[in-house]
């Protein structure tokens, strides 16, 4: 079957990456409307290709050895209000390619409160509601009101589908995932076998009118604190959860790991819980590092960091 408009091959996925290395992709596109997603969808299904979405790749890693599939990362930004009852009170729904940082930033200056949390944070909405992003005490499990899923159909689920935990939700570890990781390397080999996950095309989330200049004041304290912690470089951001009750950084600092490298990728010797890209690190370097960093705090903690990042 011919190559659909717009799908390109071969593609290296170092740059769609926050961390700038990674493999390459079979194919890799860029929808920008559900009907677009849809076709890709179906050309995959037909293929008996394997189909990944993604977002702007701010919290993702992609192997040396590639992906033998489809990698695609919907682009859809449109969005509209809808006034409720509640004189205050405003539904916002914007498709999920919209940046976080451009949507927060438009709404406060709008006088609309409600976002002002996420101000600063990278990737998309569509990410975002997948992996229940949250900083400076708000999360998506706390904004959103309903998702819209592109699965076998076109679905609304309301927030308390998601399956909010932290930093994730049953679309990041649903059934799909779960399928794909209980499979054999032959097996994720054999086309068939592997399930086609779900896609979120839009977000509607709760919005209270307030005053424009509180909320960018706001959103500059933030925006301080977050350039104070942010260490400069190619990066994803936190690697790994905070454990229950305790700090991820605090604990690779600890054992002593703050600016350690291997190869090109280093742990920030600002923020221990960041792993840089000094420029010439490979996927390879940072996954090295990752499991070094798992195993040295496991070993002196008894904790085992889980990983906040997605590698594929």
């Amino acid at each position: 079957m011919q190559v659909p408009s717009g799908v390109r091959e071969a593609e290296p996925m170092q740059r769609h990456t926050s961390w700038r290395t990674g493999g390459i992709a079979r194919f890799y596109a860029e929808p920008t409307s559900m009907h677009e997603a849809q076709a890709l969808a179906d050309w995959a299904r037909e293929m008996e290709m394997p189909l990944i979405w993604v977002g702007r790749g701010t919290n993702l890693l992609v192997r040396e050895a590639g992906f033998p599939g489809l990698i695609a990362a919907y682009r859809g930004q449109a969005w509209e209000l809808e006034e409720k009852q509640d004189d205050d009170l405003v539904h916002l729904r914007i498709e999920a390619g919209a940046t976080m940082t451009s949507l927060v930033r438009r709404v406060a200056a709008m006088g609309l409160a409600g976002l002002e949390w996420a101000e600063g944070l990278p990737g998309t909405v569509g990410g975002a509601v997948v992996g229940n992003a949250g900083c400076y005490g708000g999360d998506m499990a706390g904004s959103l009101v309903s998702a819209e899923v592109l699965g076998e159909a076109l679905e609304v689920w309301p927030v308390e589908q998601m399956g909010y935990g932290y930093r994730t939700s049953v679309l990041k570890h649903g059934e799909a995932a779960a399928a794909a990781a209980r499979l054999t390397q032959d097996e994720q080999s054999s086309r068939e076998w592997w399930p086609q996950p779900p896609l979120v095309v839009a977000a509607t989330f709760r919005l209270l009118r307030s005053d424009p200049a509180s909320l960018h004041s706001r959103m500059a304290a933030i925006a301080i604190q977050r350039k104070a912690r942010t260490p400069a470089g190619s990066s994803c951001g936190s690697v790994f959860k905070n454990p229950p009750g305790d700090s991820a950084g605090r604990l690779i600092e600890q054992v002593g790991l703050k600016g350690f490298m291997l190869g090109g990728a280093i742990v920030s010797p600002l923020h221990a819980n960041y792993i840089i890209n000094t420029g010439q690190a490979t996927a390879t370097d940072i996954l090295n590092l990752i499991r070094h960093v798992q195993q040295e705090v496991e070993q002196q903690t008894g904790i085992m960091l889980e990983l906040e990042v997605r590698i594929i």
